[in-house]
């Protein structure tokens, strides 16, 4: 193998050609971006970066002796076009052609948006160039400010703008926001977070039309309700980056579909971060998409899945002064239980919460509210779990794999 293209100058890209060089390839490696902009951390953007209290400076994921140690050609604001696997070859959008060996899948996702035309003021926040024209309005005095979406961007998002001193609504198409990652029991712990953080929370209804020409004026909610708005910001989720891929014959469905080890069905070409489903499961987190480029490179270098990537799944957000945190696989019919702390008047209290989800009476999955270190420590104990899990249904196969071999020799 003598060149390998990562196409995605985003986190998982990044740690992507991080493993190239560290699992010691040393031949011609191209980083392909669509943004002008080196990797940077996206998750301050609703944060800190927002409120002003980080610049450009902080988010940046490179330095000049990191970017020395890649020694990779970078080849920033164009877009992949399309993906030739007959000639081995990335097609740029303005025309050039990279041929490579091995090419790395990192184009991430983009925020949903939407439909019809947006007027002036209507944001959404999922690039640099996003949160540096959302900083810029809300900086020009109080705004009333409406976040489409309960999600942890619209949450992120509505907290800063309250810190802000902006007047703030969130509308949450579900009775509660958050509700399928968390169930009913702690999403509403994370609803309450909104109410006493100073935002108003309406949920159980949509958006059916934004009002205003020229810039926005109002929301009008399904329901008939018309929300007076001088900042809309979207944040109704993200859809993976794969048009370029159609025609290239790998599988797409909610994303580029992969194996446990990143591996697609194209020989050396594997996909991770916000636009691989790996194993059945696309998840738009920070740890998958820092996590899976070490399978991933390892079974491209090795031409064959040799690395498995799954792990715990885990995220974090940060939310009216509360630090966040959910790590574990939480099932409907699973039962909840406050193990640490409580709650007051349906919010966390003053010291905080730890909570547990469990079934047949092993814990599942484990919330943290402001309780950092008994979470850490649950949450190694899940991993732990969660290997030998993994580590019991691959013998398990490896069996059931022998023993077919031996029967079919009889």
């Amino acid at each position: 193998m003598r060149t390998v293209t990562v196409v995605g100058a985003s986190l998982s890209g990044l740690y992507a050609a991080r493993e190239v060089r560290a699992q010691g390839f040393d031949g011609r490696l191209v980083i392909v971006g669509d943004e002008p902009h080196h990797p940077y951390d996206r998750p301050p953007l609703s944060k800190d970066f927002l409120t002003g209290r980080a610049d450009e400076d902080r988010l940046a994921l490179t330095d000049a002796e990191d970017a020395g140690a890649l020694d990779a050609e970078w080849l920033l604001g164009v877009r992949a076009g399309a993906l030739d696997p007959r000639a081995r070859a990335v097609v740029l959008a303005d025309g050039r052609t990279v041929t490579c060996d091995g090419v790395v899948i990192a184009t991430g996702a983009s925020a949903r948006r939407l439909p019809g035309p947006a007027p002036a003021g209507v944001h959404t926040l999922r690039t640099l160039d996003d949160a540096r024209a959302l900083r810029a309005e809300l900086t020009r005095g109080a705004r009333r400010v409406v976040v489409i979406g309960g999600g942890f961007i619209g949450a992120e998002t509505a907290s800063s703008c309250v810190a802000l001193g902006h007047r703030v609504t969130v509308v949450e198409a579900a009775p509660l926001p958050l509700l399928p990652q968390l169930g009913a029991e702690l999403a509403t712990v994370c609803a309450a977070l909104h109410r006493r953080g100073g935002a108003d929370l309406i949920t159980g209804t949509g958006v059916g039309a934004l009002r205003g020409t020229a810039a926005v004026t109002g929301v009008e909610l399904t329901d008939g309700r018309v929300l007076d708005a001088d900042v809309v910001v979207v944040g109704i989720g993200a859809a993976p980056n794969t048009a370029w891929l159609t025609g290239s014959t790998l599988a797409l469905r909610d994303g580029v579909l992969c194996d446990d080890g990143c591996a697609t069905a194209l020989p050396q070409v594997v996909a991770v971060g916000d636009v691989a489903r790996v194993g059945g499961i696309r998840a738009e987190h920070w740890t998958s998409a820092t996590e899976q480029p070490r399978a991933a490179v390892a079974n491209l270098l090795a031409g064959r899945t040799t690395h498995h990537a799954r792990s715990l799944p885990y995220f974090w957000s940060d939310q009216y002064g509360s630090r966040v945190q959910f790590a574990g696989r939480r099932l409907d019919g699973d039962t909840f239980r406050i193990v640490e702390g409580g709650l007051d008047d349906g919010a966390p209290g003053a010291d905080g919460l730890l909570a547990v989800c469990e079934r047949d009476g092993r814990t599942t999955a484990v919330l943290s509210v402001d309780r950092p270190r008994p979470f850490t420590r649950m949450r190694r104990e899940l991993a732990r779990q969660d290997d030998e899990t993994e580590r019991e249904r691959q013998e398990g196969q490896a069996a059931a794999l022998s023993g077919a071999h031996q029967q079919a020799t009889l």
